[in-house]
């Protein structure tokens, strides 16, 4: 069965990110609603989103609109029909009559419903029409949410059923998991669970939220909202009427039904308005004071709001073990509440699927944890968690462990797809090396290195790996949300703090000779990025011969927004790419000019599409819709690529003088009016340097050491003062640039 137009019928959130992912992917997509009015207003969201919902907003135009009334024809057409209305059964009956009757034989039907099990969904359907229905359950926002949940029962046509999980897999770069149909399906089954655990267990020890979230957060592989942030991001009364859909829905004997008993104090914030962001607050609000905006806590107990307090937990990595046989206060909560989780999805299965793998990839793709229950056992070790837990009564699963205790129970991930992933390989991987930045793996005939840390920041370990894995073709990749958010800005401040600028100095020359060791090594390197690119990060990217990027990209050089330049190479890339354009050998100052203000204003892409224009990505470089396809696509750029020579070296003519003289014009109408300061003027003066090659003339031939060096010499200039250090801590300890 091939699909190769799709109606979605509601223009809202879900329908909107549908409609718009349809369109990312080439495939011709209608919008109705009730009125076309609606619809169009829906379009130009979906064209002005933030973040953006297409790839490339050239191809808003794809998206057609309509109504339900005047349009409905285009159902005939149709080869899937995604229903995204409101949740009110009524409704959404009305409009299957109206599908059916209009729909071309066979074509699929569905319902992006989060909580409406199919047996009512269908409950008014003949059983030829049964067979094409089903849940595809999109998570929100659709463009960056790997996990789709396609809902099956026994009255489906299961080749229908897979021949849809394939083109979602293959067309919409989903990870698409068939499941059964259960109450919150799969991953909101165990992720609303979890939250809920976490909640009530901080109130049970009498925790504060930021001690709760530090712990629910980045130390157990969870976002780092952790569960009241969460709570707040998506709404506290939203989350009110999810648990009251699981109490209705579940058996009274759920251990669900004990955690989901609604709480005096979050029935007290709905009522007065404290529903979350959208709302006067919630949990955390943001209060002012004079001109200053202060972000604030509730008390769990009193109810009233103070400053928040920064936890420090002193871990910069998951580790679950270690973080549950701390003998503290946060030691026994991760216990309990990880425990607790364990306990509960083990008890799901088979219930909800008989791959209880499925359960942890829907918790990855899905809610963004690193690992899912069953990793979480695995982890912990199968003997320490029978030690530890005290009673596991009608779980079969755990029943079954707790005899064989085979603490190789876990076997083959990602069984939801055939795509030999990078999560699939590494069990058989050779690990060659780890410190505490990065690892290396040896597959077949080639290296993979994986950075490590978070954001996978850069600092000399990473330089470190790299360079050592360059003695085979090498891939570049993680399974962590970004590629490399750029250098370890707080290892490199560790240094200033002291004034030891000798040893930034060091580590910068040392990112550069490992980036010109991956350019020009003997054995071909590919980056496979997903996520944030940025910074260090890109010239890691950029400085590899091959690329095999996702389409949920962030990428660029952001260096000025912390008052630096880029040092790793960007600068010299950058040129490079530029020169090589049709106006630049017409004119010697084009490729600089164009640099200085991709650079300057630290231009970032949001997708391979928006890159290209940039110069960030080449028209060659692979551009992959599902990033479980990113090992396969570098290891086949590695295969295809046994002759591979090294690019020659780059040798550079710049203008000097008069080029920075022009590039110092477009500062100075920036500072007058104001749209730039004095370290605005400072930071772009340096850039220019760089761009202009320094103290050259257009005759001499500079070679990519010379831009190297250009490069370090005015990051050093700028880390040394105390503006740029200033800008730096600020982004440290808020997270935004400081603007001023």
């Amino acid at each position: 069965m091939e699909i190769k137009k799709v109606v979605v019928i509601g223009s809202g959130t879900m329908g909107s990110g549908i409609a718009a992912h349809l369109c990312n992917a080439g495939i011709p997509v209608t919008l109705l609603d009730l009125t076309t009015e609606i619809s169009e207003k829906a379009r130009e969201r979906i064209h002005k989103s933030r973040p953006p919902l297409l790839i490339d907003k050239s191809k808003i135009n794809n998206i057609n609109v309509g109504n339900i009334e005047e349009n409905f024809d285009v159902v005939k057409d149709a080869d899937w029909v995604v229903e995204a209305v409101v949740e009110r059964i009524d409704i959404k009956h009305n409009i299957y009559e109206k599908i059916f009757k209009n729909r071309k034989k066979g074509a699929i039907v569905s319902s992006n419903t989060s909580s409406i099990p199919i047996k009512v969904l269908s409950e008014k359907l003949n059983d030829e029409e049964k067979k094409d229905f089903c849940i595809t359950h999109f998570f929100n926002p659709v463009r960056y949410m790997g996990l789709l949940e396609i809902v099956k029962n026994e009255n489906n046509d299961l080749n229908k059923i897979n021949s849809l999980k394939k083109f979602c897999e293959v067309e919409l770069g989903k990870g698409a998991i068939v499941c059964n149909d259960t109450p919150g399906f799969l991953g909101n089954r165990i992720g609303v669970y979890a939250m809920q655990v976490a909640m009530t267990e901080a109130f049970k020890m009498k925790l504060s939220i930021e001690e709760a979230d530090a712990v629910f957060g980045r130390p157990m592989g969870i976002p780092k909202t952790g569960v009241f942030g969460l709570y707040d991001l998506i709404g506290i009364d939203l989350m009110a009427d999810v648990l009251k859909s699981f109490i209705k829905e579940l058996s009274e004997k759920d251990e669900f039904q004990i955690v989901a008993k609604e709480i005096p104090l979050v029935k007290k914030l709905i009522e007065t308005g404290y529903t979350g962001r959208k709302g006067k607050g919630g949990f955390y609000r943001m209060n002012k004071s004079g001109d200053q905006k202060i972000l604030e806590a509730i008390n769990l107990e009193t109810g009233k709001y103070s400053a928040t307090k920064k936890i420090d937990l002193g871990i910069e990595t998951v580790d679950i073990s270690n973080l549950i046989n701390r003998k503290d206060k946060f030691g026994e909560y991760a216990w309990i509440v990880i425990s607790k989780i364990i306990k509960y999805a083990s008890s799901l299965v088979p219930g909800i699927t008989d791959q209880f793998n499925d359960i942890d990839e829907a918790m990855r793709l899905g809610f963004n944890w690193a690992m899912g229950p069953f990793e979480m056992l695995k982890s912990i070790g199968v003997k320490n968690f029978f030690e530890r837990i005290d009673s596991f009564e009608n779980n079969k699963f755990l029943e079954n462990l707790s005899k064989t205790k085979d603490e190789n129970f876990y076997g083959e991930r990602q069984l939801y797809t055939d795509i030999q992933t990078l999560g699939k390989i590494r069990p058989s991987a050779i690990k060659l090396d780890k410190n505490n930045s990065a690892e290396i793996h040896r597959f077949k005939d080639f290296n993979i290195v994986e950075f490590t840390t978070k954001a996978c920041a850069l600092d000399y370990d990473s330089m470190d790996a790299l360079k050592n894995a360059t003695d085979k073709p090498l891939i570049v990749i993680n399974e962590s949300m970004q590629f490399s958010a750029g250098v370890n800005l707080s290892y490199t401040m560790n240094f200033a703090d002291k004034g030891d600028f000798k040893s930034i100095e060091k580590f910068i020359k040392y990112f550069q000779d490992t980036c010109k060791t991956l350019k020009y090594s003997k054995h071909p390197v590919v980056s496979a990025p997903s996520g944030l690119t940025l910074g260090g990060g890109f010239e890691v990217l950029v400085q590899s011969n091959f690329v095999a990027s996702h389409t949920n990209l962030v990428i660029g050089l952001v260096e000025t927004i912390v008052g630096l330049v880029p040092a790793g190479g960007g600068c010299k890339e950058m040129l490079w790419r530029w020169s090589q354009t049709e106006e630049a050998k017409s004119d010697p100052d084009y490729a600089p000019l164009k640099v200085f203000d991709i650079i300057g204003y630290a231009k970032t892409a949001t997708s391979p599409i928006e890159a290209e224009p940039l110069k960030y990505l080449r028209t060659e470089d692979r551009k992959i819709m599902n990033r479980n396809s990113l090992f396969e696509e570098a290891k086949n750029l590695i295969n295809q690529n046994n002759d591979f020579v090294p690019p020659e070296e780059c040798k550079f003519k710049l203008s000097g003088k008069p080029l920075k003289d022009k590039m110092i014009k477009v500062l100075e109408k920036l500072y007058n009016e104001k749209i730039i300061l004095d370290h605005g003027m400072h930071v772009g003066t340096e850039l220019a340097n760089v761009l202009s090659g320094g103290d050259t003339t257009i005759e001499k031939a500079l070679s990519e050491d010379d831009l190297y060096k250009l490069e370090l010499d005015s990051f050093m200039r700028l880390i040394e003062t105390k503006q740029t250090q200033e800008r730096i801590r600020h982004t440290l300890s808020t997270g935004k640039p400081l603007i001023n």
